[in-house]
């Protein structure tokens, strides 16, 4: 029996007798594989041409990224875009330091302490409807919150807070599949040498799921920044540098370009509604570059 399967292996038989009809449906699969990711290609090359060639002009002016628009009316060339990367960066800020934490350990309770208890499935159907919260809804409802009920002023502040609504579910969803991909046996190795719960989640379950969990982090980020809704009803549009979230008006890059769609199709408010869509992307290409570092340098080595 032995010497029969040696004698199989050594043919090769058993590995490389395939029909022609399974061989030739492998080729139409496989060609149809790298054909639908041509396609999915196209639109996101195009994308990315259109706006570099159209965005890039502005950018590589030094003025753009020292400069704002103060004293510089939208139709005549010249000024920058400080003030919106300003506003964004701060808006972003204060949303990720809010939501990061509070994302994570929902996530932590949800796949490691809940075990299907009551208060972890109303949290996951509670995560399941903000996810599907449309931006302007969470909006409006920091709007009667923030600023009808309690009376602050329309601000940076009331952005980053509706924001964090949009932004805690992606986070939950994401960290919580990537624990959820951590083997038990991981686990159940450090609580047999005697190594607490806690101590493990971060010693070993948070560690080697760190670079999924950044990578769904910066896709959080990504989708806040790009947010549109919240900066148009809670707080105002200002061509100048205001680095206070809680008062007066505050820009953002989305901001600008709602403003400079407003103002008309003037070369130099075209150019400058092209800057400031090329300054966003480049912007979250930037912090994704930096994440991919961070959790290379960090992650647990398999």
């Amino acid at each position: 029996m032995t010497k029969t399967i040696d004698k199989s292996l050594a043919k090769g038989s058993a590995f490389t007798d395939i029909s022609g009809g399974r061989k030739t449906a492998n080729t139409v699969a496989t060609v149809l594989v790298y054909a639908t990711m041509a396609l999915a290609m196209i639109p996101l090359i195009w994308v990315l041409y259109v706006l570099i060639s159209r965005g890039l002009g502005p950018v590589a002016d030094l003025d753009w990224w020292t400069k704002s628009q103060r004293g510089i009316m939208y139709m005549v060339p010249g000024g920058g875009a400080l003030h919106a990367i300003v506003g964004t960066l701060v808006q972003t800020l204060i949303c990720s330091v809010v939501s990061i934490p509070i994302g994570v350990f929902t996530a932590v309770y949800l796949v490691e302490y809940s075990n299907g208890n009551r208060l972890g499935r109303i949290t996951t159907f509670m995560v399941d409807i903000l996810t599907g919260v449309p931006s302007i809804v969470a909006a409006l409802f920091v709007y009667s919150m923030w600023i009808v009920l309690f009376g602050f002023d329309r601000s940076g502040m009331a952005v980053s807070l509706a924001l964090v609504l949009l932004m805690v579910p992606v986070i939950v969803r994401n960290t919580e599949e990537m624990l959820r991909i951590v083997p038990q046996d991981l686990r159940e190795a450090s609580y047999a040498l005697g190594v607490p719960k806690w101590k493990t989640i971060m010693k070993i379950v948070l560690p080697t799921s760190l670079s999924g969990i950044i990578t769904g982090i910066m896709l959080a980020i990504a989708r806040v920044m790009g947010e549109s809704a919240p900066v148009l009803i809670l707080v105002g549009s200002t061509q100048v540098i205001n680095w206070d979230p809680m008062s007066g008006p505050q820009s953002s890059l989305p901001l600008m370009m709602v403003d400079m769609y407003k103002a008309g199709t003037a070369d130099a408010v075209v150019d400058k509604l092209w800057g400031a869509a090329f300054t966003l992307v480049l912007i979250i290409a930037v912090l994704n570059i930096a994440a991919r570092f961070i959790s290379a340098k960090f992650s647990v080595k398999r």
